[in-house]
């Protein structure tokens, strides 16, 4: 899938990705990446990758299980941008929503947090741009520690994300890992980090329940650069999916569509 590409500034770049259907390349796409996504560098063949998929979602809402689904085809497309993926797509307790960030990837030494929100087109109001602000402010939360008395805060993101980074099939660099590690203590010692040190990734997945419309894309490609340049941080990297495909995805995890 190529994006269409949005330079704001020479650290802010929007990505905005189009998905009426589960094309041949987009699925081929999978095909290549989804054991790596999910279980990192394991011998675990496809057709038993998309079963264990299919299991994950099966006791989920439909809340839960479009964020699962938008999760992953931001990973993917993430993968194919040319980003690392320094976590697993499961939780490494049980199979279930990963605590923490929803994303940690790396290109070379310089690291990013990943943090996806996902919607229906029927939710009143939704659009990419209030996806986004929902996912920039998830981050600052977590990693300032405000997020400590919510559910999710209740751990600390950094030992998750090194706990995954450390996990022998992910292959995530000693430096990397060290990072993570000693965030992970300065968060234990309630030293909390401010965003405008951190490259961050907010992504944003919009599924569509009938007919297929460019309206949320095009909305968020035409929205005043004023919006993205208050989203301060280091890097800013602004992902939006319009998708249309979650049936065929089903589908394909089934084995329904080869």
């Amino acid at each position: 899938m190529i994006p269409e590409v949005k330079h704001i500034s020479p650290d802010l770049e929007l990505y905005v990705y189009d998905l009426p259907t589960l094309c041949l390349d987009t699925i081929s796409l999978i095909n290549r990446n989804l054991v790596e996504i999910c279980e990192g560098e394991s011998d675990t063949s496809l057709d038993a990758a998309k079963l264990t998929f299919l299991d994950f979602l099966s006791n989920k809402d439909d809340t839960t299980k479009i964020g699962a689904v938008a999760e992953f085809f931001i990973h993917l497309f993430l993968r194919e941008l040319g980003y690392k993926q320094e976590f697993l797509f499961y939780n490494l307790e049980e199979r279930s929503i990963k605590k923490g960030f929803d994303g940690y990837f790396s290109q070379g030494e310089t690291q990013f947090i990943v943090e996806s929100k996902s919607g229906f087109e029927s939710t009143r109001n939704i659009s990419h741009k209030a996806k986004i602000k929902e996912a920039y402010n998830d981050i600052v939360s977590t990693i300032g520690g405000a997020s400590k008395k919510s559910a999710k805060g209740q751990n600390n993101p950094w030992r998750n994300a090194y706990n995954h980074a450390s996990h022998i099939d992910v292959n995530t660099k000693k430096s990397i890992r060290n990072n993570l590690k000693e965030l992970s203590d300065l968060f234990d010692q309630g030293i909390y980090q401010q965003i405008e040190n951190f490259n961050v990734i907010p992504c944003s997945s919009l599924f569509l329940d009938d007919e297929w419309s460019a309206h949320f894309s095009e909305s968020i490609l035409a929205e005043d650069d004023v919006f993205f340049l208050a989203l301060k941080a280091k890097t800013l990297k602004v992902v939006c999916i319009t998708n249309k495909t979650i049936a065929a995805f089903l589908a394909y995890l089934e084995g329904r569509n080869e």
